[in-house]
C-alpha cells in the first residue's frame, strides 16, 4: 500500500492525476498510456510522487524547520532572501529518506533496470511541481533536471536535489510576494529512461507557428547533444517547418528548412559533478542539418497525433538516442500563448520610418518596442534595471525573470527561436530578437533603440526611436465582396502572419524575394560552379552552399521552400505564383550574376520574363525553376498552387514556355494545373482573344501596361509626371481586356500597384466587372470597403 503511494508508473498515471504526480509527471503518463499503443515513442518510468514528498519533509521534521527558517524572511533584502534559501536548501539535504521511501525508490528502480536488462539503468531525474492549478504556475514552478543518472545511491542524491528545488530563491520570492502557502505547492519527481541524446540530437518543437499563431504547421528545432542547450539560449538550432493538412497524404511536406549554427554540444561526462561537459561541434557537422528529412516528417507525424489527443496546440520536446537511432518524445504541454489570441482581431505593428540598422537577429513575435537600452551582462546587475528600458544581453535564464517583465523589449546576443528569452518575451507578449551575435558590442549603454520584430523572421534593432503605427482591426466587422479579394505577397516569412487578413487567395506571389533574399546567388553561378572566374564569389558560393554538395539542388530546394511557405499559409485557397521576373541588371545583381548576363541599355523592355526561359543562354536555370514548383506540388501536396508567365509579348513565346514546362512535369490541365499569363504588354490586349485560348486566365500587371501604353520609362524621373494608371489609355486597355477575358469564360484578375495605391481605380475595375483584385496586404482592409460599397451602388443601379 506504501509503495503504491510512493511510487507510480506511467502506465498507471493519467492527465488527471496532476496534484498526486506533478504537470509533467501526469503528461508523461497521459502519453505512455494513450499514445505509445498508437506508435509514439515515449520511454518508460515511474513518479515519485508528492505523497512520498510530504512524507519525507513531515516525518523528519523538516516541514518544521522550514517553518521557522522562513519566520524571518525578508524577500525584497536579496542578502537575507539568498541567505534564507540557502539554509531551507540545506536542510532538506541533510535530512535522511526515511528506509520505506527510500525501499520503494530502490525497488522501482531495479524493475526499471530489469526492463532494460541491465543492472543500473541510466536515468533522468526531473522536478514535477503540483503547481498548475496557481495562477501565472509559469513562473513559481522549477524545472530541475538532472541527466545520466546511474546507480540507486546516484538516484537518490539526486532525488533529494530536485526536492531542494522547490526552495530556490525565485520560487521563495514568488511564492511569498503572491502570498501563496509555500506547502500547498509539492513536488514530485519524474525518473524515466535516459535517451542517449548525447550522442545525437535533440530539440523542441510546437504545433502550432509560435509567432504567428497559424495552427496549420509544426515548427522544430533540432541540436546536437542534450536539449538543455536550446532552452538555454546556448545554441542557434536548426529550424523546420512540416505542413499538417497534407502531412498523412503521403506528402513530404517540410515547407521550409533554416540552417542553425550549431557551434556547442552538451554531452555526458560521469567525471563532472552535474554529469555533463560542453563542446564545440565540428564545422562539418554544423554545416549540415541535425536530422534528416524521414525523422523531421516522424516528429512532425507524432506532434499532430499529440495534439489531436489533446485537442489543443501542444509545444513537446524530443531527443534521439545515439546507439539505435530511435527518437522519442520526452515531453508534452499545452501551449498556451498563441494559442490564446483572439482570432476576430488583427493587431498589425508598422514603421513609418527607417534608421540606421545597429544589429539583427531571429524576431520573437511581431510587435515593435523602444526605449533605452541597458547592457546588463551578468544577472547579479538586474536591480540597476529601471522598467521601460531594453535588456541588452548575452542570454537570461529564470533568474532574470524579474526584469524581464518591465523590459520594453529584450536582445541577446546568443539563443533561437525555442530559447528562455523567446519563451517568456512570448508570454508577457514582449518583443525580442535573439542570436544577434553582437548586440552587447553593436549598442551602446543608455543608446535610445527601436527593436522591430514586424518585419519577418528578421528581427533588427535601430538607433533611435523610429514612428510607427499600431492597427487593430476587428475582424468580424469586415464582410466579404462579391469581387474577389486576393494578395500581393513577397516574403514567405510573412505569409503566416498575412493570412489572418481576410482574403481570398494570394493573385501574384513574387519569386523575386526569396531569390534575392535567400538563395541570393545567380542560378547559372550553382549550376556551372566551376565556371565561375572569380575566387571570392566561389567561396561566398562555397560558404552559403555548405550543407549541399549539389549546388542545383540548392537553388531548387531554397526557392521550393519559399513558395511553398506562401502555398501552405493560404491553403486551399488560391496562390498564383509569378515565374521569375528579374531583368538583366537584377540578376547581375546576384552573388556570380555579372559573368552569366549580358549588358543592357534599357533591361525594363529587354531580356526579361518569357524571352529567357526558353533562349538556350537561361532554359537550364528555368528547368531549375520548374524543379522547384514540381516539388512544391507534387512532394509537398500543395495542388493550390497556379502558375503564371511574366512578360510574354507574343502568343508564340507562350506556346514556347507551356511546352518547356509541360517537358519538366508541368503540363497545363493535368492534376488541376492552371498556367495564367500576366497582361502587362498591349500586345497582350489586342491579342487576348488567342492568349486566352493557349491560358487559363489573365492577371492585369498596370506597372509594366501603364508604362508601354504611354510609352514611359517608369525608372526615370524625368517623366515620371506623365505615368498615371488612371490615363484613359491605360483604362480603355483594361477594359477592354476584362470584356475578351469574359467573352472567352476565362479568369481576369489585377495584381498591379495601381488598386492597392488608388481607391477610385479598385471601384472601376469592379464596375468594369473584374473577378479579382490582388492588393498589398496592408490596403486589403481599407480597400474591400471601399469595394463593398461600389458593389452596393452597382447592385442599386440594376434597381
Amino acid at each position: 500500500m506504501i509503495k503504491k503511494k510512493f511510487i507510480l508508473w506511467f502506465k498507471q498515471i493519467g492527465i488527471k492525476d496532476v496534484p498526486k504526480v506533478g504537470g509533467k509527471n501526469a503528461s508523461l503518463g497521459e502519453m505512455y498510456r494513450k499514445l505509445t499503443p498508437k506508435g509514439v515513442a515515449v520511454p518508460n518510468g515511474f513518479a515519485v510522487t508528492a505523497d512520498a514528498y510530504d512524507y519525507f519533509i513531515t516525518s523528519t521534521g523538516v516541514k518544521k524547520e522550514i517553518r521557522s527558517i522562513l519566520k524571518t524572511l525578508n524577500t525584497h533584502n536579496l542578502r537575507n532572501l539568498q541567505a534564507h534559501g540557502k539554509k531551507v536548501r540545506e536542510a532538506i539535504l541533510a535530512a535522511e529518506f526515511p528506509e520505506e521511501l527510500k525501499e520503494s525508490i530502490a525497488d522501482a528502480y531495479a524493475k526499471l533496470s530489469k526492463e532494460f536488462k541491465t543492472k543500473n539503468v541510466d536515468v533522468a531525474v526531473r522536478s514535477s511541481a503540483t503547481a498548475e492549478d496557481l495562477p501565472d504556475a509559469s513562473f513559481a514552478g522549477q524545472q530541475e533536471t538532472y541527466l545520466n543518472v546511474e546507480g540507486i545511491d546516484e538516484l537518490l542524491e539526486y532525488s533529494k536535489k530536485c526536492m531542494a528545488s522547490l526552495f530556490t530563491d525565485r520560487a521563495i520570492s514568488y511564492r511569498a510576494d503572491k502570498g501563496f502557502n509555500h506547502f500547498k505547492v509539492k513536488l514530485s519527481i519524474t525518473v524515466q529512461k535516459m535517451v542517449r541524446s548525447d550522442l545525437a540530437t535533440s530539440g523542441v518543437m510546437f504545433s502550432i507557428d509560435t509567432e504567428s499563431g497559424f495552427r496549420d504547421a509544426v515548427l522544430i528545432n533540432s541540436i546536437y547533444g542534450l536539449g538543455e542547450y536550446i532552452v538555454q539560449g546556448m545554441v542557434n538550432p536548426d529550424e523546420y517547418y512540416v505542413f499538417k493538412p497534407t502531412l498523412d497524404k503521403s506528402y513530404s511536406p517540410i515547407i521550409s528548412k533554416a540552417l542553425g549554427r550549431k557551434a556547442q554540444k552538451l554531452v555526458y561526462d560521469s567525471k563532472s559533478s552535474d554529469n555533463v561537459k560542453s563542446l564545440p561541434v565540428t564545422k562539418k557537422d554544423q554545416n549540415r542539418f541535425a536530422l534528416k528529412d524521414k525523422e523531421v516528417l516522424q516528429l512532425a507525424k507524432w506532434a499532430v497525433q499529440i495534439e489531436d489527443h489533446y485537442k489543443k496546440p501542444m509545444d513537446m520536446e524530443w531527443a534521439q538516442d545515439g546507439r539505435t537511432g530511435k527518437l522519442y518524445i520526452v515531453q508534452a504541454r499545452p501551449e498556451t500563448v498563441r494559442s490564446q489570441d483572439d482570432p476576430n482581431t488583427l493587431i498589425e505593428y508598422k514603421l513609418k520610418e527607417r534608421g540606421k540598422v545597429l544589429t539583427f537577429g531571429a524576431s520573437v513575435g511581431n510587435k515593435i518596442g523602444q526605449g533605452k537600452a541597458h547592457i546588463i551582462r551578468d544577472v547579479k546587475d538586474i536591480h540597476k534595471f529601471k522598467p521601460g528600458e531594453v535588456l541588452v544581453t548575452e542570454m537570461t535564464d529564470p533568474d532574470w525573470e524579474p526584469i524581464m517583465k518591465i523590459a520594453g523589449a529584450i536582445v541577446t546576443n546568443s539563443g533561437g527561436r525555442t530559447c528562455h528569452a523567446a519563451i517568456i518575451s512570448r508570454e508577457l507578449g514582449i518583443p525580442c530578437i535573439v542570436g544577434t551575435k553582437n548586440s552587447t558590442e553593436k549598442i551602446r549603454n543608455g543608446q535610445n533603440v527601436t527593436v522591430s520584430c514586424a518585419e519577418g523572421e528578421k528581427g533588427y534593432i535601430y538607433n533611435g526611436l523610429l514612428k510607427y503605427d499600431v492597427n487593430k482591426t476587428n475582424l468580424k466587422n469586415v464582410k466579404k465582396s462579391k469581387t474577389k479579394i486576393m494578395m500581393n505577397i513577397g516574403n514567405p516569412e510573412m505569409a503566416m502572419l498575412q493570412s489572418f487578413i481576410p482574403n481570398e487567395g494570394v493573385g501574384l506571389a513574387r519569386e523575386e524575394f526569396i531569390i534575392s533574399n535567400y538563395i541570393r546567388i545567380h542560378p547559372l553561378a550553382l549550376l556551372h560552379f566551376n565556371k565561375v572566374k572569380d575566387k571570392k564569389t566561389r567561396r561566398i558560393i562555397e560558404e552559403h552552399t555548405a550543407a549541399y554538395k549539389n549546388k542545383p539542388q540548392f537553388f531548387i530546394d531554397k526557392l521550393a521552400e519559399g513558395i511553398a511557405r506562401i502555398a501552405a499559409s493560404f491553403y486551399p485557397k488560391d496562390v498564383i505564383i509569378r515565374l521569375s521576373d528579374f531583368k538583366s541588371n537584377e540578376y547581375a545583381s546576384l552573388i556570380g550574376g555579372t559573368q552569366f548576363e549580358p549588358e543592357e541599355r534599357n533591361p525594363m523592355i529587354g531580356w526579361r520574363g518569357a524571352s529567357r526561359y526558353y533562349s538556350p543562354k537561361y532554359l537550364p536555370a528555368f528547368e531549375m525553376e520548374c524543379k522547384a514548383l514540381v516539388k512544391v506540388r507534387k512532394e509537398m501536396g500543395l495542388k493550390n498552387l497556379k502558375i503564371m508567365v511574366p512578360f510574354c509579348r507574343t502568343v508564340e513565346e507562350g506556346k514556347k514556355v507551356l511546352k518547356i514546362m509541360a517537358q519538366n512535369g508541368l503540363k497545363r490541365g493535368v492534376d488541376g494545373l492552371e498556367v495564367y499569363v500576366m497582361c502587362e504588354i498591349p500586345s497582350n490586349v489586342i491579342l487576348a482573344d488567342q492568349f486566352a485560348d493557349i491560358f487559363d486566365g489573365f492577371s492585369i500587371g498596370t506597372n509594366d501596361l501603364t508604362q508601354l501604353a504611354l510609352g514611359v520609362d517608369r525608372d526615370s524621373e524625368l517623366v515620371a509626371h506623365v505615368y498615371d494608371e488612371r490615363n484613359k489609355a491605360v483604362k480603355d486597355l483594361v477594359s477592354q481586356v476584362i470584356k475578351i477575358a469574359k467573352k472567352k469564360k476565362k479568369k481576369i484578375g489585377i495584381c498591379g500597384q495601381a488598386p492597392s495605391d488608388f481607391p477610385d481605380f479598385a471601384q472601376f475595375l469592379v464596375e468594369e466587372g473584374i473577378d479579382s483584385i490582388s492588393l498589398n496586404p496592408d490596403t486589403v482592409i481599407k480597400t474591400t470597403l471601399a469595394i463593398k460599397k461600389t458593389e452596393k451602388k452597382k447592385r442599386r443601379k440594376r434597381k
